[in-house]
């Protein structure tokens, strides 16, 4: 029985990937979970196995092409042995001529997009071979259109009678909207084309701002107590495990506990119902050098404090080395941002969808407050935090969203961590 294998789910918000190399061949014997192809997208390179153990009968995707979610990129005859006949394989593409340029498969997408033509780009790469920051480098470099340069630098005047059409004028205004929305590229201007990632996070987001009606809400947090016991277990803690103590995985923790009170804050919208998730699985925004990633923490309500610390450290570290699985960038049923030091104030990050919530971790200071002290008021320097949530109105009303914020901040202050 011949069995399809398919591009599986590559991570949320990643609709396709490149062909990078296969490991086998057309009539290879292949054991069932034995890796067949690599594919890379700029958020993680993914093994795909053999879904069965037979022959490989057809190739159907060369090395270097784009291959959609879902599409069939070879098949296997199960059970099969080695050396059965095959079907006649669609023939290989033709070797390029010797005057081609050599380009990795991302240097070409990005290429094709801008319209670029590859002779005219300066390779980096080994022997010369044109990486995809060489043909950024070399959309950069370009100078603005000449049209747009003069009309930029041309003085206002009173407007001309005009000599085109209305519909001609119209057509020439949309192109040029289409093309630079309503700003005109000035000289000197940069042009820094989207990648491929910044373009799937775009559209993200675009769709989750038109999707969910954005509420947000801010709660001031004391974090001193959580500084203390931070401080006291730092040293213990990162010669246990190798890495330091950080304050995001107390936000973690708190969090959790909260959901699991609130439930309402772990749903999704489908349709005209809303599911309330069984398992907490938080996504944990990373900044990478490609861009922003969610990995997924699995069944956090399960762990201990020093256990999300050991999976937020491992996740993170993997994903800035782009070394994440598909499986650990989807599923998440809640997800935390932290900016880091320089996270300011606060901020409201948008929802991922399709979940109906988002915490946003401002920067932590010490300000002034006012503070109780022998039943008298007084003025003592606190290191203070603010915590952003924003959620989605039609599944969530202010009060469970204030209740659950109200609750992260009572465990923070609180600080009862054991690690």
């Amino acid at each position: 029985m011949a069995i399809a294998v398919r591009v599986p789910e590559l991570g949320e918000s990643v609709a396709n990937g490149t062909i990078a190399r296969w490991f086998v061949k057309e009539g290879d014997r292949v054991e069932r979970d034995q890796p067949l192809v690599e594919i890379t997208t700029d958020k993680v390179d993914a093994e795909i196995p053999a879904p069965a153990a037979g022959v490989v009968t057809a190739l159907l995707a060369s090395e270097g092409e784009v291959v959609n979610v879902g599409a069939e990129i070879a098949r296997i005859e199960e059970g099969a042995s080695a050396g059965a006949s095959a079907p006649a394989a669609k023939p290989a593409p033709s070797a390029p001529a010797d005057d081609a340029p050599r380009a990795t498969p991302m240097a070409k997408r990005v290429a094709a997009d801008a319209g670029v033509d590859l002779a005219g780009v300066s390779g980096s790469g080994v022997s010369g071979r044109v990486m995809k920051a060489d043909v950024i480098d070399r959309i950069a470099a370009a100078p603005p259109p000449p049209e747009l340069v003069a009309a930029a630098a041309a003085p206002a005047k009173a407007p001309a009678p005009a000599k085109k059409s209305a519909a001609a004028r119209a057509q020439q205004d949309a192109d040029t909207k289409a093309r630079f929305g309503s700003y005109a590229i000035q000289e000197g201007d940069r042009v820094v084309p989207m990648s491929p990632l910044r373009k799937l996070v775009a559209d993200h987001m675009v769709y989750s701002k038109r999707t969910s009606p954005h509420v947000g809400t801010v709660a001031e947090i004391d974090m001193g107590g959580v500084a203390a016991v931070r401080d006291a277990q730092k040293k213990a803690f990162e010669a246990a495990h190798g890495f330091g103590l950080t304050f995001l995985p107390f936000i973690v923790h708190a969090a959790v506990r909260a959901l699991r009170e609130y439930p309402a804050l772990n749903a999704s919208v489908l349709e005209d119902a809303i599911v309330e998730k069984r398992d907490i699985h938080i996504g944990i925004a990373t900044e990478t050098d490609k861009g922003l990633v969610v990995p997924v923490v699995r069944n956090a309500d399960r762990l201990s404090l020093a256990g999300l610390a050991a999976a937020i450290e491992d996740l993170s570290s993997r994903a800035r080395s782009k070394k994440l699985t598909a499986d650990e960038l989807k599923g998440g049923t809640f997800t935390i941002s932290n900016p880091g030091r320089k996270g300011n104030l606060y901020g409201f990050a948008i929802i991922n969808q399709p979940q109906v919530g988002i915490l946003r971790m401002g920067e932590m200071v010490k300000r002034p407050v006012v503070r109780s002290v022998a039943g008298q008021d007084a003025i003592v320097i606190r290191p203070m935090m603010h915590l952003a949530l924003s959620y989605d109105h039609r599944a969530v009303d202010g009060a469970p969203a204030n209740g659950f914020l109200y609750r992260v901040r009572e465990l923070l202050e609180a600080a009862e961590f054991d690690l």
